[in-house]
């Protein structure tokens, strides 16, 4: 079966943001994610972002003219890579970001730094801060953002939204439970409170490590073995395939993902980066199990 109608919505969000040329800034009083409230006088020329999802969504509302500067790992879309580079996340060139005299600067709260932050503080800057750890928080991300720039996403969250609950209602009978593993080694796997569990949940599967009390918990191999996941969810850049999985934990090669070839891997930089490609993330996922799905119920006819 195909999901046409799915791939088709994303086609529509994709083309429902308008871009905004009023220079007239909006009068609405918008809170960041750490509670700093911000008042635009008039609209910012020249923004910098500091993280992946947040240039993603700079595109996304196709406010790209007034980007002039981000980081080395801003990869998408490929126009992105042309961007003025002021730092990897973690460290950052103070002085070209100066020199490119921004009127504002989105960081993240886990991609980027306390330090950094407050040196930004420090020089003087405008800083606004996304702490996206939902679905909700990309949401919030993506419409203070527009906000900022008088931008109504109304018409693009409503996209999203309605491809998320037509995923959940197709999935609500699935009842087969899942690992995602961000890391092998160690093995850090997703727990919940986090984006990439709702990837899970969103699709019918309930997370082997839903009961820890840490978003991202190190797991013991053992205990993989008994909690034995019907699927593994693996994000690679490419160049990962079943035998790796299969050589770092050779016991696991009697896990149920593993016997019944339930091992998904997907594309690392578009699951793991909490902005406005959530929802092809959601829809990437739930085709690959229905995939998987309709290859068992084909063998049991």
């Amino acid at each position: 079966m195909k999901y046409r109608f799915y791939i088709l919505a994303i086609l529509i969000l994709m083309l429902g943001c308008n871009s905004s040329n009023n220079k007239k800034a909006t009068k609405e009083i918008i809170v960041d994610d750490l509670g700093n409230k911000f008042e635009f006088s008039s609209t910012p020329q020249r923004i910098i972002s500091l993280a992946p999802n947040i240039t993603e969504i700079i595109y996304s509302l196709k406010l790209e003219k007034h980007l002039v500067g981000n980081t080395i790992y801003c990869n998408y879309p490929e126009s992105a890579k042309q961007v003025e580079k002021v730092g990897d996340m973690l460290t950052f060139n103070f002085e070209k970001i100066i020199s490119l005299k921004p009127d504002l600067i989105f960081i993240t709260v886990e991609g980027n730094t306390k330090e950094s932050y407050d040196k930004f503080n420090e020089l003087g800057l405008r800083i606004f801060v996304s702490n996206p750890r939902n679905y909700q928080g990309i949401k919030k991300t993506y419409q203070d953002i527009g906000k900022i720039f008088s931008i109504n996403t109304e018409q693009t969250i409503h996209s999203w939204d309605s491809t998320i609950n037509k995923i959940k209602n197709e999935s609500m009978k699935l009842n087969k439970s899942a690992m995602y593993i961000v890391e092998l080694s160690p093995l850090m796997i997703v727990g919940p409170n986090t984006f990439l569990n709702e990837y899970l949940t969103i699709c019918g599967l309930k997370n082997i490590a839903e009961d820890s009390p840490l978003n991202y918990p190190i797991y013991n191999r053992e205990e993989v073995l008994k909690r034995n996941p019907d699927y593994i969810i693996y994000p690679t850049d490419g160049n990962d395939n079943l035998e790796k999985i299969k050589s770092a934990y050779p016991e696991w090669k009697n896990l149920s993902a593993i016997k019944n070839n339930n091992v998904i891997f997907v594309n690392r930089d578009l699951h793991l980066r909490p902005g406005p490609r959530f929802v092809n993330a959601v829809v990437d996922l739930f085709n690959q199990v229905r995939q998987k799905e309709a290859v068992v119920r084909n063998h049991q006819r």
